[in-house]
């Protein structure tokens, strides 16, 4: 709604009246309350009969319903945009390669940019990914180097990927339950 014709509602006024009281057309202020913004001797003429600065003939009034509406509707589209399906695909698409850390984010990192599915989770995912890539080698090399064994070397190389997998399962159950992540960074790192 315009905010001449909000103002001329609260003076009890038809657009005909106005239009009498201010010397101008019925379909200037059709025009007017349509959208376009009156300039000059238009908008001066309408503030001096309405008895309103010429700023509030221009300015909207915003109230805190049309605010609190205006953000549940945002809320409303955010949560209408996230494609929950395909993060999950995302998500699990890490699984062929969790025994193999330092290609386990390519199979997600792919279908983000071939979908162009960028939100907030997927990077999450993919930089949890990237994460656990860097980390795993790092604590098998401090077990190897630690020279306590082959067995422990491999139960190491178990333990990592069954950590994994379960991260990539408890995180895709988490999303398709509650739509966020279980396990994830503080920071993102794409």
């Amino acid at each position: 709604m315009s905010e001449l014709k909000k103002i001329r509602e609260e003076k009890n006024l038809t657009q005909e009246e106005l239009a009498g009281k201010s010397g101008l057309s019925v379909r200037t202020i059709q025009r007017i309350e349509a959208g376009i913004k009156p300039k000059g001797y238009t908008l001066k003429t309408l503030a001096s009969i309405l008895d309103v600065s010429e700023k509030d003939l221009l300015t909207p009034n915003i109230s805190e319903e049309e605010i609190i509406i205006e953000e549940q509707v945002l809320k409303i589209e955010e949560k209408e945009t996230i494609n929950y399906s395909l993060i999950k695909i995302i998500n699990l698409s890490s699984l062929p390669f969790a025994w193999f850390p330092i290609a386990n984010f390519f199979p997600p990192l792919l279908i983000m940019f071939f979908t162009k599915e960028k939100s907030p989770i997927v990077k999450q995912i993919i930089s949890l990914q990237i994460f656990l890539a860097i980390i795993s080698p790092i604590i098998f090399l401090i077990v190897a180097f630690l020279k306590m064994g082959s067995a422990s070397v491999m139960a190491t190389m178990v333990f990592l990927t069954l950590a994994n997998v379960f991260i990539i399962l408890r995180n895709t159950y988490e999303i398709d339950k509650k739509g966020k992540l279980r396990y994830r960074l503080n920071f993102n790192v794409i």
